[in-house]
């Protein structure tokens, strides 16, 4: 990647300076571009960062890259979902990378030179995976969680993506794929796939419309056939949906299937019948053994369950799952608020946490100049 719009990039990110769609748990997208080495010429991207994200932390998160930037609409609404089941608790806060396709270039981008001599998905891999992801990686803090999401010659692509490249890869969303071309059979390709030893949970969700009736046979099969506990192969037909319907009415249904397990995991320990606190490492190690990756609880869940322990005057264990909090939502200085609050029910010394809480609070972003005003005030209460 050009180094001059690596820096570029960075500046943009670092200043956030961006008027456009306000999220409940995004910041607004940060719209710029950068010359791939691989592919000749420049690709436009919009970097989505989580609400809590700043420049001078260490945490780190998922990543989900969406292709076809250029499709306002279906891209709105997959960005626009992906904030929905954060909000709501159905899915972690992620990092969210969208690429344009110019028109002229986008299918041979995604069609195979094996197909097609004219085919350039072999240089889009080397883009993805040699270029953008590592960059996400050292200048954004994602994880080595991954999700793409493509639809149409773009979910030919990513489909292939995740029979070539599956170790790389936690989970792909193909929206109205075409798993056929000259020489190529992506269903063939995923049945290999279901032969092979995998380490980890790995998630292929599809939806697909009325126009591709052959593919619906072709992935039910490949889905019966499946006996790869760990190959988690699944979708949705829509039997009289146009082609650019699909992405709309399957985006949801996908990523709320692929986060499941780990919701699961953040209800068990959010359920205030449960009083125990302990149990979130285990929980925490299912998520790994599950995903090969660390996902966090979501700040409510975390909130929400020591909450519910201080009503009950259970200060021990609540200050305990406010410190788990801060452990992962760092710039969220209110936690040590709790804590004090906590502590002084138990009639115990708060100099030391006052002072990490006013230290958090200089360098978080999370909040603005009057809310970090008004915490100062409340620490004074």
């Amino acid at each position: 990647m050009n180094k001059k719009y690596i820096l570029l990039l960075y500046a943009f990110i670092a200043s956030q300076l961006i008027n456009g769609q306000e999220y409940s748990s995004y910041k607004s997208k940060i719209d710029t571009s950068f010359i791939s080495s691989y592919l000749g010429y420049e690709k436009n991207i919009s970097i989505t960062l989580p609400e809590d994200w700043q420049k001078n932390s260490k945490k780190e998160y998922p990543l989900i890259i969406i292709f076809d930037r250029q499709n306002k609409r279906s891209h709105n609404h997959i960005i626009n979902t992906i904030d929905y089941l954060t909000v709501n608790n159905q899915m972690p806060l992620s990092i969210v990378i969208s690429i344009e396709s110019d028109r002229f270039k986008r299918i041979n981008e995604a069609r195979s030179p094996i197909s097609d001599k004219n085919g350039k998905s072999d240089l889009t891999e080397k883009y993805l995976f040699q270029e953008l992801i590592p960059y996400a990686e050292s200048k954004l803090r994602a994880s080595k969680f991954r999700i793409l999401i493509g639809h149409s010659w773009y979910g030919h692509f990513t489909t292939s993506m995740f029979s070539e490249n599956n170790s790389e890869l936690n989970a792909v969303i193909s929206l109205d794929p075409f798993f056929k071309q000259n020489n190529v059979s992506l269903t063939d390709s995923i049945t290999k796939l279901s032969l092979s030893k995998l380490k980890y949970h790995k998630y292929y969700r599809y939806a697909i419309g009325k126009d591709y009736p052959d593919d619906i046979i072709n992935i039910k099969d490949v889905q019966k056939e499946n006996l790869n506990q760990k190959l988690n192969i699944n979708g949705k037909v829509f039997p009289i949906a146009f082609h650019n319907a699909v992405p709309g009415l399957g985006i949801g249904e996908a990523l709320y299937d692929i986060f499941e397990y780990w919701s699961i995991q953040q209800l068990q320990f959010f359920k205030q019948t449960n009083k125990r606190v302990d149990i979130f490492s285990q929980l925490e190690q299912n998520i790994l053994n599950h995903y090969g990756s660390n996902l966090n609880f979501s700040l409510a869940t975390l909130n929400g369950k020591a909450s519910g322990l201080y009503y009950e005057k259970e200060y021990v264990k609540a200050i305990k799952v406010w410190e788990k909090s801060l452990e992962q939502y760092p710039h969220f200085s209110e936690s040590y608020l709790y804590i004090i609050d906590a502590k002084q029910q138990l009639e115990m010394d708060t100099s030391l946490i006052e002072k990490k809480f006013k230290e958090s609070l200089s360098l978080s972003s999370y909040y603005s100049e009057s809310e970090k005003k008004e915490l100062l005030s409340e620490l004074k209460k």
